[in-house]
């Protein structure tokens, strides 16, 4: 394990409408922002997505297992924003549910807002954590530098 102590910094209330690509609209608030470091929370509905259920086996690198989710679901979860060089990297994990079945994963790709989504960002300042590519893993990885404990 390692960890840094850091500051809450700004937060922002968000609001993405019918259409939009959630992850792209996430994306470009925190650079427009210079949001380094930040947690998330969502709700709404989405209208498709690629998301990973989780991996084939318990090996590392991981084989995800993809579902192409396009049957329009009401959405909560939870993720972060963190950068790889200049580049922020969105990871959400979320729960969908349509007619009684739901389905957890990793939201990963072609993220569609169905309706309304609302979205609470806390930024997390005086903290130096990066998410470069993990090669042993085969993904990318929070890394902290400076000072960690």
């Amino acid at each position: 394990m390692e960890y840094q102590a850091g500051q809450a910094g700004r937060v922002f209330y968000v609001r993405f409408d019918d259409g939009e690509d959630l992850h792209q609209g996430i994306r470009e608030l925190v650079a427009r922002e210079k949001v380094q470091c930040g947690w998330f929370q969502i709700f709404g509905g989405l209208r498709r997505a690629g998301v990973v259920t989780g991996p084939r086996e318990p090996v590392m690198p991981p084989d995800p297992v993809w579902r192409d989710v396009r049957d329009t679901r009401e959405v909560i979860g939870t993720g972060s924003v963190l950068w790889d060089d200049d580049k922020p990297l969105i990871h959400l994990h979320a729960a969908m549910g349509h007619h009684g079945e739901t389905l957890t994963g990793c939201v990963r790709k072609d993220t569609r807002v169905y309706l309304v989504i609302e979205m609470i960002l806390l930024e997390v300042t005086d903290i130096d954590v990066t998410r470069p590519w993990f090669e042993q893993g085969g993904f990318n990885r929070p890394a902290f530098t400076g000072g960690q404990r």
